[in-house]
C-alpha cells in the first residue's frame, strides 16, 4: 500500500513492487518478481474499502472522516503489511470541500490516506469526464473502470490493476454503472458510453485468470433490484470472481452477502462505516473470505492521522478566497427567513427553483422551504453566501411523476398552513392556490403547470432534491418513482444560474396564492346540538374584560383569519377560548382576542 509514512521493515521486496505498480489508460499491468507462498504457508490479506462517501472528508458525529480512517488502516497495516484500501466510487463530489476544487481536494486527501485503487461512480463524472481523467492523473492510485469507452471504442481509464501482497497476486478490475448516462448531467458524459458490465466482466476475468491468484471486482453497480445492472447479476453471470467490493446503492451489508461462492461487500454511505474484508490463503489458494464493518463509534478513541488532517485543514484554509468570489448581483434582498420560506412564496425560493429548472429542463420544480437556511442582502452575491443558503450538498434529481402525485405533494407541503413547516413547497414552472378554509389534504386548488391546468393522469418531469426524491420531509409520494436524471448539487446549480444571469431580482409573482377556490364551500362544520326543552338554555361564559377583547365571529371566518387580524396564532386563540376543536366556530359566537 502506498502511504506517506516510512514503510515498516516488515514489508517485503514483493510489496515494494506492488506499491510501485501502475497501469496505463488502456491496459492492465503485469507484475514481475512474484514470490508465491509455499504450500502449507498461511497468509491473511485484508482489504479495507469505502463507497459513496460523497466527499464527507471531515469527522462528524455520523461520519468517520478520512483522518481517522487513515489512522486505523495504517495501524492495521503496521501489524499486517498484506493490506489494501479500495474505494468503489462517488467520492469526488457532493460537499463544498470537494465542489469548490472540482474534486482535486478529495484526490489530495485520498493520496494522503493511501488508497490503492478507486472505481469512479456516476457522481464522479459531475465535473465532466475530461476532469475525471485529469484527476486520475493527479491520483497516486489507479482509477479503474473497464466499461467506460470513448467514441473510438478505446477505454477512458485503466480496466484493472494487479496488486501483489504477501506473494499473493490480486487482480482488481472496475465497472461503473451504465446509469451514469442519466445520473449525471448529460453534458458531463457526452462523447463516451458505458458498455454492458457483465460482458466486460467476462472479458476481464478471462484475461486475468491466468495472471492472478484472486480476482476482485470493484463495482459501482449496487444491489437495488430496480437497476438493470447490479453486482448480484455480475456474481451470477461471472462466478469465477472471488470477491465483489460494491457501491452505488448505499446498502449496508454488515457481513456481506453471498451469491453462490461470490462474496459481495458494501459499507452503506457517507463514510459512516469502514468495510473490512479478510482473505485467508493456504499457499496461493484462497480458502476463506469474510466481510465486516467498522462503524463510526469504533473510531471514537482513535487519534486522527496528522498528515491527513493537515491536508484537510490546509484545503479549507485555501478555500476562503474561493468562497469570497462574487458570482453576480441582486437588486433586492433575497429572502430566506424561516418564517417566510416555510409558509409562503419567497423570491429566494423562486430563484432556487428557477435554477433547478434551468439545470434540468424539467416541466416543474419543487424544493422544500426547510432546505433554505439564510437570506442574501441586496448587492453582490458570493459563493460563500450561496453555500450558506444551501449548506446540505443536496443533489437535484428528476422523476417522471403523475399529476395526481404532484397534487398530493403540494397538499402535503401546505398541510400545516398557516403554521410554518420545513416541508412547505417552493416551486417553479407551476402555480397553485391554498384554500385555508378547507381541511388538510383538500386545500390546494388552481394548480397549473406551464400555464395549463394540472392533468392528474398525465406524467410530468419533476425536478426536486435528492432528500425529497427519496421520501424526505414526508414526500413519500415521490419515493417509488424511478430516477429519470441526476444533476449537480443545489448550490452549484444556483451559482451557475446567477453567473449566467449576471444580475437577478426575483420577485413575489403569485406562484403561490392564498384564497378560496371559486365556488368552493368552507370546510363543513357540525350543526349545533339543540338545547333541551326543559330548563333554561345555558349561556356561554362571558370573557373577562381584563383578559382581552370580545370579537363576534362573522360568516366565512376561521380561527386563523381572526388571529391574523388580532396579531395572534390560531393556537393562541384556541387556548385563550378553551376550544376543544378549532374548526368549530359559528357566526355570532363571541371569542376572546388579545387586547389592542
Amino acid at each position: 500500500m502506498k502511504r506517506n509514512t516510512v514503510r515498516t521493515l516488515l514489508l517485503s521486496v514483493s510489496l515494494l513492487f506492488a506499491s510501485a505498480a501502475s497501469v496505463g489508460a488502456a491496459d492492465g499491468a503485469n507484475l514481475s518478481g512474484n514470490t508465491t507462498p509455499a504450500k502449507g504457508t498461511n497468509t491473511t490479506v485484508t482489504i479495507f474499502h469505502t463507497n459513496d462517501v460523497h466527499s464527507r472528508a471531515e469527522e462528524t458525529k455520523d461520519n468517520i472522516g478520512y483522518a481517522k480512517l487513515a489512522a486505523v488502516v495504517k495501524q492495521h497495516e503496521a501489524a499486517n503489511p498484506n493490506t489494501l484500501l479500495v474505494d468503489t466510487g462517488d467520492a469526488l463530489h457532493g460537499q463544498i470541500f470537494a465542489n469548490l476544487a472540482r474534486g482535486e481536494s478529495i484526490v489530495r486527501t485520498m493520496n494522503a490516506v493511501g488508497y490503492d485503487a478507486m472505481t469512479p461512480g456516476n457522481h464522479d463524472f459531475n465535473y465532466g469526464y475530461e476532469r475525471l481523467v485529469e484527476l486520475s492523473k493527479t491520483a497516486q492510485f489507479p482509477v479503474i473502470s473497464a466499461n467506460v469507452k470513448k467514441a473510438d471504442g478505446s477505454r477512458l481509464l485503466a480496466p484493472y490493476v494487479i496488486k501483489e501482497v504477501g506473494g499473493i497476486r490480486i487482480g482488481i478490475f472496475g465497472l461503473t454503472t451504465p446509469e451514469t448516462a442519466y445520473k449525471t448531467h448529460p453534458n458531463n458524459v457526452k462523447g463516451i458510453t458505458f458498455t454492458d458490465p457483465a460482458a466486460e466482466a467476462k472479458a476481464i476475468v478471462s484475461e486475468l485468470k491466468d495472471k492472478v491468484d484472486v480476482i476482485a471486482a470493484s463495482l459501482h453497480l449496487g444491489i437495488d433490484q430496480s437497476s438493470a445492472d447490479t453486482s448480484v447479476k455480475i456474481a451470477e453471470q461471472v462466478p469465477e470472481i472471488d470477491l465483489i467490493i460494491d457501491g452505488h446503492s448505499h446498502s449496508e451489508l454488515p457481513t456481506g452477502m453471498r451469491v453462490g461462492d461470490v462474496l459481495i461487500a458494501q459499507t452503506g454511505e457517507y463514510g459512516k462505516n469502514l468495510g473490512k474484508i479478510e482473505l485467508t490463503f493456504e499457499g496461493p489458494e484462497l480458502v476463506g473470505k469474510a466481510a465486516s464493518l467498522l462503524n463510526r463509534q469504533a473510531f471514537d478513541s482513535v487519534p486522527a492521522d496528522k498528515a491527513v488532517e493537515d491536508v484537510i485543514n490546509s484545503t479549507k484554509q485555501g478555500q476562503s478566497a474561493a468562497l469570497a468570489e462574487v458570482v453576480g448581483n441582486s437588486g433586492a434582498k433575497l429572502v430566506g427567513d424561516r418564517e417566510v420560506v416555510r409558509k409562503g412564496e419567497s423570491n429566494l425560493g423562486n430563484l432556487i427553483a428557477d435554477a433547478m429548472l434551468d439545470e434540468t429542463g424539467a416541466d416543474a420544480a419543487i424544493t422544500n422551504g426547510g432546505g433554505i437556511r439564510d437570506s442574501i442582502a441586496a448587492g453582490s452575491i458570493t459563493k460563500g453566501q450561496v453555500i450558506t443558503v444551501l449548506p446540505f450538498g443536496n443533489y437535484i434529481q428528476t422523476k417522471k411523476v403523475k399529476g395526481s402525485d404532484i397534487k398530493a405533494a403540494l397538499e402535503h407541503g401546505v398541510s400545516s398552513y398557516p403554521e410554518a413547516a420545513g416541508s412547505f413547497p417552493q416551486i417553479a414552472g407551476m402555480t397553485y392556490s391554498i384554500n385555508p378554509d378547507q381541511p388538510a389534504g383538500q386545500r390546494v386548488n388552481s394548480v397549473q403547470v406551464k400555464g395549463e391546468p394540472l392533468d392528474l393522469n398525465k406524467e410530468y418531469t419533476l425536478a426536486t432534491n435528492d432528500f425529497m426524491a427519496a421520501g424526505g420531509d414526508g414526500y413519500k409520494m415521490f419515493k417509488d418513482y424511478p430516477l429519470a436524471g441526476d444533476f449537480s448539487s443545489l448550490e452549484e446549480a444556483l451559482i451557475k444560474y446567477i453567473q449566467k444571469k449576471g444580475s437577478v431580482q426575483p420577485v413575489i409573482e403569485g406562484r403561490i396564492t392564498v384564497k378560496a377556490a371559486a365556488g368552493s364551500a368552507p370546510a363543513p362544520r357540525p350543526m349545533p346540538v339543540p338545547a333541551p326543552k326543559a330548563g333554561p338554555k345555558p349561556l356561554p361564559a362571558q370573557p373577562q374584560p381584563e383578559q382581552g377583547e370580545v370579537y363576534i365571529v362573522q360568516p366565512g371566518d376561521s380561527l386563523w383569519k381572526i388571529g391574523l387580524r388580532h396579531h395572534a396564532t390560531w393556537q393562541q386563540l384556541q387556548q385563550l377560548n378553551r376550544l376543544t376543536n378549532p374548526n368549530r366556530i359559528y357566526p355570532g359566537q363571541k371569542l376572546l382576542v388579545p387586547a389592542g
